[in-house]
């Protein structure tokens, strides 16, 4: 073979004259004759793969005429040439390893790999860009492309062809081994244009896409295409996105499977060289980057150490994306390689640093950056890798960032939080105050050890203070007199009869004091001494222990500080989690649900208080939070557990009785409502009802009998299960079920309540009293009778205590009683009123339609007609057209009760009177109280009682000293409202200033009852509102999130807020108010936060701007100034704004008026467009420009530009333009100025409540204050 083949930049380039021994196509086939020659399968048989050599100009026309031929004929030719490249695979292994191979041979099969490769690799580009473009075309390109249906197949195919060829060492076909570029740019490029597909990152799609990672990974590893590896993967991330996670994982494969580990290196390089301007652009593949890198950390965390310092530049830069992905690399990292106790000095350090790395972007400017670093941290928490040291510093930060603006970065807090509880270190159960008393006894215990061992002298000391005296002693003993020799040995004869012990023991003594004068006379230095000295091992052994026993009782002492401090900042974060159950956003109180759970759990203390707390949430109209709630307690008290089904049930039992400790009438509710939920209560109420009523008998003579006075919280309890029997808790159509007066269950109450009356000391007897009275009217046939007789009972027993008298304390016994007998009376009264309007006109109801039901059942369809016919004549003629069968019973029922009702009740309504008239005479606390109570009662009967007492209520509302006094009043006025609005609603302003108490409970009760009044559309809404507003800074949290609360509701009514802003800002700016600025701004931030509407905001902003006119002191200026920079305004709000300049121009000298309007200016020029900034710049340095020289100084550009060309000097006076609407209105963005060089005054007349509003945007429903309901109505 003479010829080489090259190959080609372009496709065109091989039908040109090349160089010598270069090969040129020949004979380029027309589209329509390719067919017969592609025949060639019998050559590929007979020659194997080596035919390529003598049909290349087919497979290259092909590729001439890629766009005319028709696809089979180009799967066909994709077919064969996976051949040829399979059999080159197949046939070249014995080839490459021969030693015979001569070099026309090696070229042969060179140009064969080369010529199959470079046809199959372009013609695999051809139909992939085919494919696409039948992908983009849709149903049109369905008829035409219905042949490449199978080309997802067809592409493992061709990947696996190459993969197997290139896996073999062809290098050695090549002369010196070298293998040409144009070659690997040819199977590269086909990889890479493969990666381009959209789909290539589907599931579907996960064969192509491991085929062409391993192509590469093959090229990068044997073919040197290292570097341009990396520079592609650079190119392609920024220019197609959803390669970012098929590059994550191609590098890794690389890395590990191929063991490039360069590679990773080349490529963060590059992404690190990045400048921070170039990534802040659109369009520079920042989120491909970011997205590549995070998914890369997760992967091979590892490997990405050594680089780290390239990437940590970007944490300094301008993109948070990139911010963010840095920081899930250090996460990473900290999670999976530098965690754990085996880490070197070295890898301690870096651990160290990547940590105070990610607690510096904890305060990161963008709140997204601080999302993702606390959910690093939760993750790092999660996987038990973070430092016990560092607990208590992330910790605090953590609970710093529930203070966040983001809500976001909120719920990661939380998140982080639940997660620090959860996997604490510390203690199963997390209790500051359970942890003091033994904190105090470890700590004490501590002090005691050091001192002891403070205390022992050390043997150093010791022998310094005696080496003189010894040293003297020791010359004395070695130098011995004449006369002490003598002495000794007279001594000694005189000392014979002395045992022979002794004499040894001194032998023993001297011995010993001789070496020691050896050792001290002699040159050996102490050290040496010392180390010939020989070891105590049994006191060595015990200072051992020692000082381990005192390093134990350190680490048990730091132990235990660490864990009250993080038990401290655990309770630290429960406050603040718990005034986020009651936010508006559903995916905080969500994760403040789920807090509240895990620290209940691990009984931190006051965490019962977030769970009672989320409690009432169960009535939320929000599926997601009531669902919460509920799953929260189904875990915590709902979920027994237990080996048996009695223990089960015992523990049910007592977690249930746990909740019910304490509980108020509101918690007990709720719980209902979740046991309800839960077990399916109703359907179980059928059954419970024939319970109670087969074993009525048994709880009257047991609960209900002659013990009863010793406990009537179990009694009341009794009546309220009985009350399950009666029909008003289930609908029938039947006749009401109802017991005869004699029954046994109403002798036992009427028993119960008479002598209980009396019996002043217990104070379940009003609670019992109340069920019972109400059991009385569901249950008993006449229920009036009953309650008349049981009045006559009370009434006569009193009379008869006070006149036995004889008690020490007898006023007060008389004052309890009274008390107790007007409490009675006045539950009667209710009660009474209650059953006329329910049971008696429900009874009437179903008598008068089984009563219709007859007569038309007994007369014709002729009569009938008939009579109807009749009757609407006469009812024509009397001018009774419109009245109906319920409105002449719902007269009848009013006459009732202004007459009989009343006729029965008169005698305790003067006593009731005079109480509450005179609190200086009846100045006892409970007869105040349930007098105050019953009047109120008496006032639901009709509406001439309620207007004769009205003012007698009210007076008692403002002017009684006991708080409880107050609260009932305000609860039984808001009743009363609602029966008779006509009569209440010019004594509304009095119920507003119920707001304003001095008592937090009476604060909270009329809080609770206008928002139910106003809600409810009872009360018509009006800038009263205001004193609820205050509320919001009210000292007690629950009162103001009652406050907040009532504004979220009122948010939800169409325009409420807005129509009531202006009212309220007058109201709270008056200086006889004397509100402070800050209070003023905590306020209006959360009322403008309601405005989300453009069109309110303009109409605000020119609302406000007019106020200026009519406000007369400085505070108002700067309250209304700091009201409009809280809007959220937009080229409109702003438009309207510069028309109103006359309105404020003249305040701009107060710093109070210019600042918040160049607060507004700041805002306006963030992502403004440009000629809009213009607009803003110049409208600020207008209002720099009067802040420092005042309004008449500053002139007009026009002034100046006349005044420096010689022109006139006139004066320019600025006319205010007037708002235009419609199609004459100016275009946005287009302002036409007027600058005045002094201020003249125009005189305007303004309303404040003036509201400009869309058609769409005026309610159509308002709320109804003079008209009543019709039986309302009848009842005035």
């Amino acid at each position: 073979m003479s010829w080489d083949f090259f190959v080609p930049v372009c496709v065109g380039d091989l039908v040109k004259t090349g160089g010598i021994n270069q090969y040129v196509v020949q004979d380029v086939v027309s589209p329509k004759q390719l067919p017969q020659y592609l025949r060639f399968k019998a050559a590929l048989r007979s020659q194997g793969p080596l035919c390529i050599l003598q049909h290349f100009d087919t497979g290259y026309s092909v590729l001439q005429h890629c766009k005319s031929v028709e696809l089979n004929v180009k799967e066909d030719m994709l077919e064969l040439l996976i051949q040829v490249v399979s059999g080159l695979a197949a046939s070249l292994p014995a080839l490459l390893i021969s030693t015979t191979i001569s070099a026309a041979e090696r070229k042969e099969n060179l140009n064969a790999v080369k010529m199959s490769v470079y046809l199959l690799c372009k013609l695999t580009e051809n139909l992939e860009s085919e494919s696409y473009r039948q992908n983009i075309g849709g149903k049109k390109a369905k008829t035409s492309g219905e042949g490449l249906q199978q080309w997802d197949s067809e592409r493992e195919t061709v990947l696996q062809a190459l993969i197997q060829l290139l896996q073999l060492d062809i290098r050695s076909l090549w002369s010196l081994s070298l293998v040409e570029e144009e070659f690997i740019s040819c199977v590269t490029c086909c990889g890479y244009k493969l990666l381009e597909n959209p789909t290539i990152g589907h599931v579907k799609s996960k064969p192509t896409r491991d085929g062409i990672i391993h192509l590469l990974g093959v090229v990068i590893k044997k073919y040197n295409h290292l570097l341009g590896a990396s520079v592609k993967v650079i190119q392609l991330l920024q220019h197609f996105e959803q390669l970012s996670s098929v590059f994550a994982q191609a590098v890794s494969v690389w890395c590990t499977e191929y063991g490039m580990r360069a590679i990773i290196g080349e490529v963060i390089r590059e992404i690190g060289q990045k400048s921070s301007e170039e990534l802040a652009r659109e369009g520079s593949g920042v989120k491909a980057f970011a997205t590549f890198l995070s998914e890369l950390g997760s992967l091979v965390p590892e490997l990405m150490i050594p680089n780290i310092s390239v990437l940590i530049t970007h944490l300094e830069g301008e993109s948070h994306t990139m911010r963010v992905a840095v920081c899930e690399v250090l996460g990473e990292i900290l999670v999976r390689v530098l965690c754990g106790d085996g880490l070197d000095e070295s890898g301690k350090a870096d651990r160290d640093r990547f940590f105070d790395t990610l607690q510096e972007h904890l305060h990161d400017t963008h709140s997204h950056v601080r999302t993702r670093v606390l959910q690093v941290y939760a993750r790092i928490v999660n996987s038990k890798a973070l430092p016990l040291c560092r607990y208590s510093e992330v910790m605090q930060l953590a609970v710093g960032r529930l203070m966040d603006k983001s809500v976001n970065v909120v719920k990661s807090a939380i998140q982080l939080l639940a997660a620090f509880i959860a996997h604490n270190p510390y203690s199963c159960k997390l209790s500051s105050a359970d942890l003091k008393n033994p904190l105090e006894k470890e700590t004490a215990k501590l002090k005691e050890m050091k001192e002891k061992l403070e205390g022992k002298t050390p043997a150093s000391e010791l022998w310094a203070a005696m080496e003189p005296e010894l040293l003297v002693t020791v010359k004395a003993e070695l130098e011995p007199t004449d006369e002490e020799e003598e002495e000794k040995k007279e001594q000694q004869e005189e000392d014979e009869d002395k045992a022979v012990e002794e004499e040894e023991e001194a032998e023993d003594d001297r011995a010993t004091a001789v070496k020691i004068a050896q050792y001290l006379r002699s040159d050996e230095d102490a050290s040496e001494i010392s180390q010939n000295v020989p070891p105590t091992p049994q006191k060595e052994g015990g200072k051992e222990g020692e000082d381990g026993e005192l390093k134990k009782q350190e680490m048990l002492v730091q132990y235990l500080r660490d864990t009250e401090t993080f038990a401290l900042q655990v309770e630290r974060a429960i406050s603040v989690i718990n005034t986020m159950l009651y936010w508006k956003t559903t995916s905080v109180v969500q994760e403040a649900v789920q807090f509240c759970v895990t620290v209940c759990e691990f009984s931190v203390a006051n965490s019962v208080s977030g769970v009672r707390k989320m409690l009432p949430l169960v009535w939320s109209t929000d599926a997601a939070i009531k669902d919460a709630v509920v799953q929260a307690y189904r875990r915590l008290y709902l979920n027994p557990h237990g080996d048996t089904t009695r223990m089960k049930a015992q523990t049910l039992v007592d977690s249930l009785s746990e909740l019910m400790v304490d509980a108020s009438l509101g918690t007990i509710q709720c719980l209902e409502e979740i046991v309800r939920y839960h077990l399916l209560f109703i359907s179980s109420c059928l059954a419970e009802r024939e319970v109670v009523l087969s074993n009525l008998d048994t709880l009257c003579s047991v609960a209900l009998g002659e013990k009863v006075t010793e406990d009537f919280l179990l009694a009341r309890d009794t009546v309220i299960t009985i009350c399950s029997i009666s029909d008003h808790v289930r609908q029938s159509k039947g006749p009401p079920f109802r017991l005869p007066q004699d029954h046994q269950l109403f002798t036992c109450l009427s028993q119960a309540i008479a002598e209980g009356e009396c019996k002043h000391t217990d104070p379940h007897w009003q609670c019992f009293m109340e069920q019972a009275v109400r059991l009385i009217y569901f249950l008993a046939e006449s229920p009036d009778q009953l309650c008349s007789r049981l009045l006559q009972r009370s009434s006569r027993l009193l009379l008869d205590q006070i006149a036995e008298g004889g008690d020490v304390n007898k006023n007060a016994v008389n004052c309890v009683c009274l008390a107790q007998l007007l409490a009675l009376s006045g539950c009667v009264a209710f009660w009474q009123v209650s059953h006329l309007e329910r049971s008696v006109s429900t009874e009437l109801r179903r008598r008068r339609g089984e009563t219709e039901e007859r007569e038309e059942k007994e007369k014709g369809p002729s009569s009938k007609t008939k009579q109807a016919a009749n009757e609407s004549a006469m009812e024509e003629e009397l001018g009774l057209i419109g009245a109906s069968a319920e409105d002449t019973e719902a007269e009848l029922i009013r006459k009732i009760c202004e007459t009989e009702l009343l006729n029965l009740l008169c005698a305790f309504l003067p006593l009731l009177v005079r109480v509450c008239s005179s609190p200086g005479r009846y100045s006892h606390p409970q007869l105040t109280t349930a007098a105050c109570l019953a009047l109120s009662q008496y006032m639901m009967i009709s509406p001439s009682v309620c207007e004769e007492n009205i003012r007698l209520m009210f007076t008692v509302l403002e002017r009684s000293a006991l708080p409880v006094v107050r609260a009932n009043a305000i609860i039984a006025l808001g009743d009363l409202t609602v029966r008779f609005p006509n009569i209440l609603e010019p004594w509304t302003q009095n119920l507003y200033a119920r707001l304003s108490d001095e008592v937090p409970s009476v604060r909270q009760t009329a809080v609770t009852v206008l928002t139910q009044l106003v809600l409810k559309d009872v009360l018509k809404v009006k800038g009263q509102v205001s004193e609820v507003a205050v509320l919001l800074i009210d000292p007690e949290p629950h009162i103001a999130s009652l406050a907040l609360n009532f504004f979220n509701e009122l948010a939800t009514k169409d325009n409420a807020i807005y129509n009531l802003l202006p009212d309220i800002i007058s109201r709270l700016s008056d200086p006889e108010r004397g509100m402070s600025s800050e209070d003023f701004n905590t306020i209006m931030k959360q009322l403008f936060s309601y405005i989300t509407k453009e069109r309110q905001t303009e109409s605000l902003v020119e609302k406000l701007c007019q106020r200026f006119r009519t406000a007369k002191t400085e505070r108002q200026w700067c309250d209304l100034a700091m009201s409009l920079s809280l809007l959220s305004m937009c080229e409109r709000g702003f438009k309207r704004l510069q028309e109103c300049w006359e309105c404020y121009s003249d305040k701009l000298t107060e710093a109070g008026v210019y600042q918040p309007l160049l607060t507004i200016t700041a805002k306006l020029r963030r992502g403004a467009k440009t000629q809009f900034k213009d607009q803003v710049d110049e409208f600020e340095k207008r209002l720099t420009a009067v802040h420092t020289r005042g309004l008449e100084n500053v002139e007009s550009p026009e002034m100046e530009e006349n005044q420096k060309a010689g022109g006139s000097r006139e004066k320019t006076v600025m006319k205010t333009p007037l708002p235009t609407r419609g199609r004459a209105r100016a275009k946005r963005g287009q302002y036409t100025w007027d600058f005045p060089c002094f201020h003249k005054v125009l005189i305007l007349n303004c309303f404040s409540s003036d509201a400009v509003m869309a058609e769409n945007e005026t309610p159509k429903v308002t709320t109804p204050i003079a008209r009543t309901s019709r039986r309302a109505r009848l009842r005035n």
